[in-house]
């Protein structure tokens, strides 16, 4: 599986080209830990109501799982091309950026507010959100990923974002 999500052309990179391009629906891949469960879904409602393309990686209940189980489903389908973003919901939403920002290709941002959602696209060009189901209501969690899914990267904030994928290719043995 690592050497998969190594591979070439891994969306959110700059030479990816942008996801919203002529208004194109986004593949979207959610996935939640059993504390997330009630927030996924309603977020999930969310996405195909903005004419976006959803994927439920799990969990399909409020059953007790483990969060890094779910993140990696979720984040492993950006960094695997098979969506174009990921929204991950947990607790805190910390955990889940801590998993998902382990797999290369892979900018997640914790933002339980709307500046951090708008500055996690425009500046960092993320491309997984995660989410605190126990620190936001829904009807801040809408908002937030309205704005998160609206917001277009900043291309003046390029030469950042390449660096952290050249640091990802010393890491990982050249992978782009």
């Amino acid at each position: 599986m690592l050497g998969r999500l190594c591979g070439n052309n891994v969306p959110g990179r700059p030479d990816a080209g942008p996801f919203t391009e002529g208004g194109k629906a986004l593949r979207i891949a959610l996935a939640a830990d059993h504390g997330g469960y009630s927030l996924k879904e309603m977020l999930k409602a969310l996405v195909v109501s903005l004419g976006h393309e959803p994927t439920d990686m799990g969990t399909h209940s409020a059953a007790p799982v483990d969060y890094p189980d779910f993140a990696l489903l979720g984040a492993a389908a950006v960094a695997q091309g098979e969506a174009d973003r990921a929204i991950l919901v947990d607790g805190a939403g910390i955990g889940s950026a801590v998993v998902a920002n382990k797999l290369p290709g892979v900018r997640a941002g914790c933002c339980n507010d709307l500046f951090a959602a708008r500055n996690a696209r425009a500046h960092n060009d993320t491309n997984v959100l995660t989410l605190g189901a126990r620190v936001i209501g829904e009807g801040l969690a809408a908002e937030i990923v309205r704005v998160w899914l609206e917001t277009e990267f900043e291309a003046r904030h390029a030469p950042r974002i390449e660096k952290i994928v050249r640091l990802e290719q010393q890491l990982f043995g050249g992978a782009r």
